[in-house]
């Protein structure tokens, strides 16, 4: 391909492609520059199709500590590793941009990678990567409905939404920090297909204004790479996609009758998707011994029973959307037979485990997600290291999905990409509620088991992380629940909103909408689709519906807990603060750490020292607390003109004594302020190790301080 560039200017900074000169071997390749940070993008798809019954699709996003002039700390590993956990949640949030616009029945193996090679510090590299992943593949040969285009959306004001409301395309980082809310979305020409991000308790109209603000901007995207592929006169590869057997398709109708639907439309219970499993292994069994009666071949055998699964999925897929969009209103039948703004039983358990500083256990129908809190001093926190950042964090959420809550058996390898993008999801929900350190200066990890999962874990983590850190006597001020909201289509005028999807809903349905917040707001919202997109309108229906629920859901966890607890776990450490002038920090600390080594060995507590002064002494009880803190206040205190202290006489010159007030500190009697009378020799009247009353008489502009004895037992009679 020939070497071109093109560019635009996209929310006032410079976009620009190159194609044709990089990576030249993949199917597509584009190099995407935006201000100063570079993203290079590549698709490939592999020329044979796999024997699998899925989309063989990778999005893999990395991130290079070279783009940011950094190299990785530690001693021993310099190369990059396994993607962090930013990384990977960027990687998810490309993908599900991405996969709904393939042909679901491709074999092929397609990958996207993309690869930050420079970064500005002010364009963060995800909205880049996404449209120079939409562009390699618009360029490349694989067939694809595309393209697309997202951006990121903040504001300069807060409050309502209006029609003179400051919104901001792509906010720099500094942006975001001023913004109330951090919204990405994405998706087709009038169509959104993914939306994802975080709020300050945001009114949902505010959030619906972003995106409708930000559909003329996705068009005009969209249609720049629109005309490079028709520059590049692109050709798509025809590939072979497997065609369903009819004869088969009708076999397989025969056979299931009204079985499925039997299996499908039942209360809720975890047994309901078991049973349409077990079905489906009835009939491929026995469909399958036909063929081999027969005398089919072993290949065209294994080939049927692959269509089988496929057809049976499919009929799944008839009948819970005709369930719902060919009833009349009011009449829809839903699998466990809910109404369409139904929300499933909710019930709530707290400080059930005796040793843990909190627990909680909600459930939400046949999901189940037990939630912890840990407390620790701020040495526990988090480091993060990765290209666009060295942070710590005081908060963090771990989420956990075990087989067995999904009634399978599969290794244990540590948490996978769904793992980590669900605990960053319910992090976020949480994050707004979570006290500034300087009021509760703990550090807090909350960990949330799946124990069984019938839909929507995520949300449900985060409504069982609510009552945990209440549990816990976090000082949140109020709870934060999430439901997973669902969309049945088959046109934009013929949908419907389901409302806490679960099993079949979840799988085969058209949308997976989560939404999180409080009374006041929302909080965090994703969504994914298996469409080619929803509209605006839509979106105003789905977030109207998540607000009832939300709303229901508080409702009952409040009967569990309404508030924090006044008194944190009997063993939970017991965290004491104090501010101290920061040019005093090196006194707490001492030559080589000796001071405050010396500390910790008497009073076994741990002490944290922040660069502003900010000193944090956790205990696990409250006197080796105490005692630690009237340390670091010996330590650091200050003497003021007019003070009295009880000091010892720490040496003897022959001018004067050197009396020490607190550790640390000491101060000069001259020998004409040891009496009212004259003073021939200072050892007449003081000697070393001596006790006694000195008041602070002035302290000059160096920090030295001089004391006087003259008039201070009056003072203190």
């Amino acid at each position: 391909m020939e070497h071109k560039k093109f560019q635009m200017d996209l929310a006032g900074r410079e976009l620009k492609i190159e194609v044709g000169q990089m990576a030249t071997r993949a199917g597509g390749s584009v190099l995407l520059t935006y201000g100063g940070t570079t993203v290079l993008a590549t698709a490939t798809m592999d020329k044979r199709a796999r024997d699998v019954d899925y989309l063989p699709l990778m999005v893999d996003y990395e991130e290079k500590f070279y783009a940011a002039g950094k190299i990785k700390s530690g001693r021993f590993m310099k190369r990059e590793g396994r993607a962090s956990d930013e990384a990977i949640l960027t990687g998810r949030m490309i993908d599900r941009v991405l996969r709904p616009l393939f042909n679901q029945k491709i074999r092929n193996e397609i990958q996207v990678i993309l690869t930050v090679l420079s970064f500005d510090g002010e364009n963060d590299s995800d909205v880049p990567s996404l449209l120079a992943a939409s562009l390699a593949l618009g360029i490349s040969n694989i067939p694809w409905n595309g393209p697309v285009a997202g951006f990121r959306i903040g504001r300069t004001t807060v409050g309502e939404a209006g029609p003179e409301q400051d919104w901001v395309l792509n906010p720099t980082y500094e942006a975001r920090e001023k913004s109330d809310f951090d919204l990405i979305a994405a998706g087709r020409e009038g169509r959104i297909n993914m939306i994802e991000g975080g709020a300050e308790q945001v009114p949902v109209e505010v959030l619906l204004s972003a995106i409708e603000f930000a559909q003329p901007q996705i068009k005009n995207v969209i249609q720049f790479q629109k005309d490079i592929i028709k520059e590049l006169n692109v050709v798509k590869a025809d590939l072979a996609l497997s065609e369903t057997d009819k004869a088969l398709v009708e076999e397989v109708k025969k056979w299931l009758g009204d079985k499925l639907e039997k299996a499908i439309f039942q209360p809720e219970n975890a047994d309901r998707m078991d049973d349409a499993n077990d079905l489906k292994r009835e009939m491929i069994e026995t469909l399958a011994e036909k063929l081999v009666e027969s005398g089919a071949e072993k290949s065209e055998i294994e080939a049927k029973k692959r269509q089988m699964d496929e057809i049976f999925e499919e009929e799944i897929n008839r009948i819970v959307h005709d369930g719902v969009l060919k009833a009349p209103a009011g009449q829809e039948k839903r699998p466990d037979g809910r109404k369409l703004d139904e929300v499933r039983e909710i019930k709530c358990k707290v400080g059930f485990l005796p040793r843990t500083h909190s627990s909680a256990l909600f459930e939400r129908g046949a999901t189940q997600a037990l939630s912890t809190v840990t407390l620790g001093s701020p040495g526990d926190e988090q480091t993060i290291e990765n290209m666009r950042m060295d942070a710590k964090k005081p908060f963090f959420h771990h989420y956990n999905f075990p087989p067995f809550c999904v009634g399978e058996v599969r290794p244990m390898r540590g948490p996978g990409r769904r793992d980590i993008g669900h605990g960053a999801l319910a992090e976020r929900a949480l994050l707004p509620l979570i006290p500034e350190r300087e009021k509760f200066p703990y550090t807090i990890r909350l960990v949330s088991e799946v124990l069984t999962s019938n839909g929507s874990s995520s949300m449900a983590s985060v409504s069982g992380s609510s009552l945990a850190l209440m549990d816990a006597g976090v000082p949140i001020k109020s709870h934060i629940s999430g439901i997973a909201m669902g969309l049945m289509m088959d046109s934009p005028e013929n949908y419907k909103v389901l409302t806490d999807i679960q099993g079949p809903e979840d799988h085969h349905g058209d949308m997976d909408c989560k939404i999180a917040g409080t009374r006041a707001g929302v909080t965090a919202c994703q969504m994914d689709v298996k469409i080619d997109g929803v509209t605006v309108e839509m979106l105003r229906d789905v977030f109207a519906g998540a607000k009832k629920a939300r709303l229901h859901i508080i409702g009952e966890m409040e009967k569990a807990i309404s508030e924090p607890r006044a008194e944190l776990s009997p063993y939970a450490p017991r965290i004491l603060t104090i501010r101290i002038n920061p040019e005093k920090i090196g006194k707490v600390i001492g030559p080589g750490g000796k001071m405050i080594n010396e500390i910790i060995a008497e009073t076994g507590a741990k002490i944290d020292i922040e660069d502003d002064g900010l000193v944090s002494i956790t205990a696990v009880n409250g006197s080796d607390g105490e005692a630690a803190l009237q340390r670091v206040k010996d330590l650091t205190r200050e003497a003021k003109p007019g003070e009295i202290f009880k000091g010892k006489v720490v040496k003897i010159m022959d001018f004067g004594a050197f009396v020490e007030i607190f550790p640390g500190q000491d101060g000069l009697v001259h020998i004409s302020e040891i009496s009212n009378e004259r003073v021939n020799r200072v050892e007449d009247v003081l000697s070393l190790g001596q006790e006694i009353s000195v008041k602070v008489k002035e302290i000059d502009n160096t920090g030295r301080i001089s004391l006087t004895l003259r008039g201070v037992n009056d003072e203190t009679r």
